[in-house]
């Protein structure tokens, strides 16, 4: 059962704590905080328990309190054993060392305390394993092992395979989960799921579990991740867990701003100097800034304008301000984070690598350049400031733009109120099953009954159909044949008689040690032209594959500056012809940018509604600003530019809701089609649903289509006619058979081909490394290549092409939330309308223009958004 933890007294947790503990304890706060007076207790009595607060918010030393407290009262009575009693993961291995330093600090005080009492206390040893630990280290914890180890999800799997250290896991008292809101919402997280339930299951004694999360929705769904299932009386029941919500516990101070007066009437000189005016204005009122960009290019490029237009402030001799992001050398972040601590940097400026919780030191203000995409991610961003208990979360979120104004306005009315947009956790993902199993069977011999009921424990697999396990047992032993030509062989093996199963060949546990993990191994490829004939074979640049997988046949990218179309790949090699006209259909940045989240998107639709509602009643300029102003959190310039940009929208065309669903058909000057779907549900929902109209109206039509998106919408486009509205009256009609469309629309695209490499990597069809030589990402793809084929041919329902479908449609695509938009349709709840416009309306010039900006330079940008801008407001008089 899930239930909501009790608020406990002081007196409570003051009579649980040892008094050396309780000394040491107010040696170094004035108080408990509101984490610690729902926490503690819950953990002292041994209950599951979900803390989730604020960034800031004192969770780390909540849940490790009482097992402290524990430690030091069996240490003091000379009962402390050679055993691990607490096992901490954590999803960063910068985090997991930040943890080690924050704990040796409290333990060695209370030992020096306990010194100078004259009490004797046994040593308490912290220890870390990650992929980083020295082989020494390593080799001491197994004559010495900690007392409380601190891992990450790949280490922790890798013990639990392992021969010796796995002994010394055989009596966990207590496991805790950081960050679980950052693992639970991938495969990384279903695979931690599942080690958790294997771990409970060596253990003699039940682990309390203990998560920890920043502000997050569904609550109860990470909760039940977080302990799982277990069966009473022949019914599988969810274990019981108690939730501490404590997320009003921080004060924040949120705003949207917006660097010039006008974001239509100005020029990209203006543009520019209002910007980083506004960054270093910003920048130097405050002790420490961390910048939030949404791409490592502008991360890079927000420093460099700060550093020439501004050289007295960050080009002294002391760097003044430094940039931190996944594709920097580990040295490098660690330099930048050390400095951070040290108060040495002004200004750092990331795109998600601070995310998390990494003790950084003090920032006093966190400003978002662009809309972070989620209510949950700006809140956990803003929280990196006044990373204390009591401090104030002090945010600014900078907008450049009139659809990122609305975006973000609308998000900081949601954070501010508390809605919190919900996470999708991934279930039943067979890829991360089958790595799984094998390195059950590696561990011991099973009987399969009782390996599915261990397996159904876990959240992520409690689903999970006897059918989809058997066939995962038939793929890992052997039983498909036409693999082992290809040479995937058997993995365990597997007795129908005895029900048994276990693992096969001397280097089993060595393959799988070395090749452990669900994060795939990402490259740059190569784009190579293919036509014209004189150019044939001639490099002209790389491009990353999550931009390749998002490329389908005939679409028009910009690389340095010119225009290619995409043909088709070979293995790391994208081939394009270089002699193309046609206008950009796919933006650089489109692979990093973050998705909208589903929730928010509603939430902008319903303000949408309210505001057709006042036009539609005649209401008057003052009194729609006056609702804007009340309903939002802005300042004057920002309702004024809100209320205009709909205006526009209203008076031009029809604004689109969340009872409207609107299609905008468009030529442009070429006679060119275009069907602009207003469907503003976000990226992941617009990736489903324009695949799915455009392979429907392409199949009718005979020809295929362009296709735009973005988080506001899509379009298809077409020199001939395109029955768009029937091909979204079909899917309405019967919304489940989306699925089945989307799966036939990304058969053979190119993030099919790239995503089955990636799952048939996680489940071990394709070895990263063996006996001691790895595989490049280029010949990893070339195998997969071949393996697609070859499992194609032996079933449409083999375990890994299943999963690369599902995990197309459930992970990468939004596929429920996009049938539950059809059903919408079909009920009749939601109108499809349809205009014609002799130019896009405003609120399609981001979405039609995408592409082209390109090509564009800044300036060329802003003067194309005001002619557009101006020609809408002719036509309006």
């Amino acid at each position: 059962m899930i239930k909501k933890a009790d608020l406990r007294s002081r007196e409570k947790i003051l009579q649980a704590l040892d008094p050396i503990v309780k000394e040491w304890f107010f040696s170094q706060f004035k108080e408990f905080s509101m984490p610690q007076l729902y926490g503690v207790m819950p953990i002292y009595e041994r209950k599951n328990i979900l803390i989730s607060a604020p960034t800031g918010g004192t969770k780390t030393l909540t849940a490790f309190l009482s097992i402290i407290n524990y430690l030091v009262i069996l240490a003091r009575k000379n009962e402390l054993e050679d055993k691990v009693y607490c096992v901490y993961i954590s999803p960063l291995k910068a985090l997991s060392n930040d943890i080690y330093i924050n704990l040796e600090k409290p333990l060695s005080e209370i030992k020096e305390l306990a010194k100078k009492k004259g009490v004797k206390l046994q040593n308490i040893k912290v220890s870390v394993r990650t992929g980083d630990t020295a082989v020494e280290e390593k080799a001491k914890m197994l004559k010495k092992p900690p007392h409380i180890l601190i891992t990450t999800p790949e280490s922790l799997a890798i013990v639990l395979s392992s021969k010796k250290f796995i002994e010394k896991l055989s009596a966990v008292e207590y496991l805790i989960i950081d960050e679980i809101h950052a693992l639970a919402c991938n495969k990384r997280g279903v695979h931690l799921n599942l080690s958790v339930e294997r771990l409970e299951n060596l253990s003699c004694i039940v682990p309390v579990r203990v998560g920890l999360s920043a502000t997050i929705a569904p609550i109860e769904e990470i909760a039940k991740y977080l302990v799982g299932y277990e069966k009473k009386n022949g019914e599988w029941k969810v274990k019981d867990c108690l939730i501490a919500d404590v997320h009003f516990v921080k004060k924040t101070d949120l705003k949207a701003l917006s660097p010039i007066p006008d974001l239509i009437d100005t020029t990209a000189e203006e543009m520019k100097k209002g910007l980083y005016s506004l960054l270093d204005d910003l920048i130097q009122k405050h002790k420490t800034t961390l910048i939030f960009t949404n791409t490592r290019s502008a991360t890079e490029r927000v420093i460099n304008h700060l550093k020439e237009m501004f050289p007295k402030n960050y080009q002294t001799l002391e760097e003044k301000i430094g940039a931190h992001h996944s594709s920097l050398s580990k040295a490098l972040r660690f330099k930048i984070e050390q400095q951070l601590r040290e108060g040495k940097l002004k200004a750092v400026v990331t795109s998600t690598s601070l995310e998390l919780g990494i003790d950084i030191g003090y920032i006093d203000l966190v400003i978002l350049l662009g809309s972070p995409k989620s209510i949950a991610k700006a809140l956990q961003r803003t929280g990196r400031a006044g990373h204390r208990m009591h401090s104030i979360s002090k945010g600014r979120l900078v907008v450049l733009d009139r659809d990122d104004l609305v975006e973000c306005a609308v998000m900081l009315k949601d954070a501010l109120e508390k809605k919190i947009d919900r996470i999708q956790i991934p279930k039943n993902s067979l890829d991360v099953l089958s790595q799984q199993i094998y390195g059950m069977a590696i561990q011991k011999k099973w009987n399969v009954d009782e390996l599915f009921e261990l397996i159904k424990k876990s959240y992520c697999y409690h689903e999970l159909s006897r059918e989809d396990f058997l066939s995962v047992l038939s793929y890992l032993a052997g039983e498909y044949s036409g693999l082992e030509t290809k040479n995937v062989y058997g993995k365990i093996w597997y007795d129908l008689k005895t029900k048994e199963l276990g693992k096969r060949g001397r280097l089993a546990r060595m393959i799988y040690m070395t090749n452990i993990g669900t994060i795939p191994e990402e490259s740059y490829v190569n784009v190579i032209i293919a036509h014209p004939r004189e150019r044939r074979d001639e490099k002209i640049g790389m491009i990353d594959e999550a931009f390749l997988e998002r490329l389908k046949k005939g679409d028009v990218f910009v690389l340095g500056g010119s225009k290619y179309q995409f043909l088709y790949s070979r293995g790391m090699n994208a081939y394009v012809n270089s002699s193309v006209y046609r206008p950009p259909t796919i933006p650089s940045w489109f692979s990093e940018m973050l998705p909208l989240s589903f929730d928010l998107a509603c939430s902008i639709q319903h303000f949408r509604k309210l505001i057709d509602d006042l036009f539609r009643k005649k209401k008057n300029e003052k009194e729609i600003k006056n609702f804007i102003n009340s309903y939002l959190y802005l300042d004057k310039k920002a309702v004024n530019a809100i209320y205009n940009y709909f205006y526009e929208q209203y008076h031009y065309a029809k604004i689109p809701h969340e009872k409207r669903f609107l299609i905008e058909r468009w030529k442009d000057e070429n006679n060119k089609q275009y069907v602009i779907f207003h469907s503003l549900y976000g990226r992941r929902i617009n990736d489903a649903l324009s695949r799915a109209v455009a392979y429907l109206v392409a199949k009718h039509g005979r020809r295929d289509v362009e296709i735009g998106i973005s988080d506001n919408g899509f379009y298809i486009a077409s020199y001939h006619p395109m029955q768009a509205e029937k091909a979204l009256k079909l899917l309405s009609e019967k919304p489940e058979s989306l699925r089945k469309v989307l799966e036939d629309a990304v058969e053979r695209t190119e993030v099919f081909k790239r995503r089955f490499r990636h799952c048939a990597t996680r489940s071990l069809m394709i070895l990263r490394r063996y006996k001691g030589k790895g595989k490049t990402v280029g010949k990893q793809q070339m195998k997969s290549v071949f393996l697609l084929g070859a499992v194609k041919k032996i079933s449409q329902n083999f375990p890994i092409l299943k999963e690369t479908r599902r995990e197309i449609l459930e992970d990468l695509m939004d596929v429920e939330n996009a049938i539950q938009l059809l059903s919408g349709i079909k009920n009749k709840k939601i109108n499809v309308e349809t205009i014609y416009v002799d130019l896009p309306s405003p609120f399609s010039f981001n979405l039609i223009t995408q592409g082209h900006f390109d090509l564009m330079k800044i300036e060329n940008k802003i003067e194309f958004l005001k002619r557009m801008h101006k020609a809408v407001l002719e036509r309006i008089k």
